[in-house]
C-alpha cells in the first residue's frame, strides 16, 4: 500500500511538475522567437541604414566615373581623334605613333574607373579601345607606302575606313556605359 501511495505521488508530483515546465517551456520558446525575429528585423534596418549611407558616398563616385569613361570614348572615337590631333607636317609613321599613344594614355588615365562599372561594360570599353587601335592599324598597314606618306594621308585612311565600315567603333560601349548610368536612377 505504501509503494501505491509513493507511486500515486510520484505521478503526482510529476504531472504538477510538467504542468509547471511545460507552460514555461512554451513561454520561453515564444519568446525566444520574437527575441530572434527582432534582432533579424534590426539586422535588416542597419543593413539599409549602411547601403543608404554607403550610396551617398558611392553614387557620386559611380557617376562621375561614367563620365570619365564617356569623355574617354569620345575622345577616342576616331573623327574626334584626328581633329584633336593635328596630322599636319608630320610622316604618317609618326602620326600612327601619336594616334596610338594618345589613345593607350587615355585609356590608361582612366583604368581604375573599371571599379565603379560592370565587368560587362567595363569590356565593352576595352573591346571599343581595341577596334579604334585596329583601325587607324589597318588603314597605317594598308597605305601603299605607310613610311612615305604623310599624316595627313593615314587620317584620310582612317576617316575612309570609318565611313566605310559605317560603324563606329565606340558606339557600342558608351550604350553600354549610359545604360548602366541609367540604372543607378
Amino acid at each position: 500500500m505504501f509503494g501505491r501511495l509513493a507511486r500515486m505521488d510520484t505521478t503526482t508530483y510529476v504531472f504538477d511538475l510538467l504542468k509547471i515546465i511545460l507552460p514555461a517551456l512554451i513561454v520561453a520558446g515564444v519568446i525566444f522567437f520574437l527575441i530572434k525575429e527582432y534582432l533579424q528585423k534590426e539586422q535588416q534596418r542597419r543593413l539599409i541604414e549602411y547601403r543608404l549611407e554607403t550610396s551617398k558616398t558611392t553614387l557620386p563616385l559611380r557617376l562621375q566615373a561614367f563620365e570619365r569613361i564617356t569623355l574617354l570614348l569620345e575622345r577616342i572615337t576616331p573623327n574626334n581623334l584626328l581633329v584633336r590631333l593635328s596630322s599636319a607636317g608630320q610622316t604618317a609613321p609618326d602620326y600612327h605613333r601619336q594616334l596610338l599613344q594618345e589613345i593607350r594614355a587615355e585609356y590608361e588615365h582612366n583604368l581604375s574607373q573599371q571599379l565603379y562599372m560592370s565587368p560587362e561594360t567595363w569590356g565593352q570599353v576595352k573591346q571599343a579601345k581595341e577596334n579604334v587601335l585596329t583601325m587607324i592599324n589597318k588603314a597605317y598597314h594598308a597605305m601603299p607606302t605607310p613610311q612615305q606618306a604623310r599624316g595627313t594621308e593615314l587620317a584620310k585612311r582612317v576617316l575612309e575606313t570609318l565611313i566605310n565600315e559605317e560603324v563606329d567603333p565606340t558606339a557600342q560601349a558608351l550604350f553600354s556605359v549610359k545604360r548602366e548610368a541609367a540604372q543607378l536612377f
